[in-house]
């Protein structure tokens, strides 16, 4: 999992912002076209901060069992415009996965509809880009 883990961060960093290339562009040998996709994921639940080991068993029993071949949780922060334009700043944790060829949209949607029922929170941002994947 920390091999797969490198990948993506390395996926993640070196190809954002430059999805459209890659989508127009083949894949060097040894590479397949594949998309990525962050989760970004709220640091609460139900208003407290959430415990590790919340997180631990969601990731466990919602993501992992959905995208058996590994995924990659980092820290994070977020920050937004709350109500009266008061300025809102939490814990964050960005889930990076490598999809499947088939892109698995159905599964990303049931890990985002379990987050957000799970943990009380409003929305769970989801951002995929097309990459080329070495495995």
């Amino acid at each position: 999992m920390i091999r797969r883990g490198a990948l993506l961060l390395a996926l993640a960093s070196g190809l954002a912002g430059c999805a459209s290339t890659v989508e127009q562009a083949a894949c060097p040998a040894g590479q397949e076209r594949l998309r990525t996709a962050q989760l970004f994921l709220g640091g609460k639940a139900a208003g407290r901060p959430l415990q590790a080991a919340e997180l631990g068993r969601f990731v466990d029993q919602e993501i992992t069992t959905r995208f058996p071949d590994g995924v990659t949780v980092l820290d994070g922060g977020a920050q937004w415009r709350g109500p009266e334009n008061a300025l809102i700043r939490e814990a964050q944790k960005v889930v990076l996965i490598v999809l499947p060829a088939d892109g698995a949209p159905r599964r990303m949607d049931a890990v985002r509809a379990a987050y957000k029922t799970r943990f009380k929170q409003d929305s769970v941002v989801t951002v995929t880009q097309a990459a080329c994947v070495a495995h």
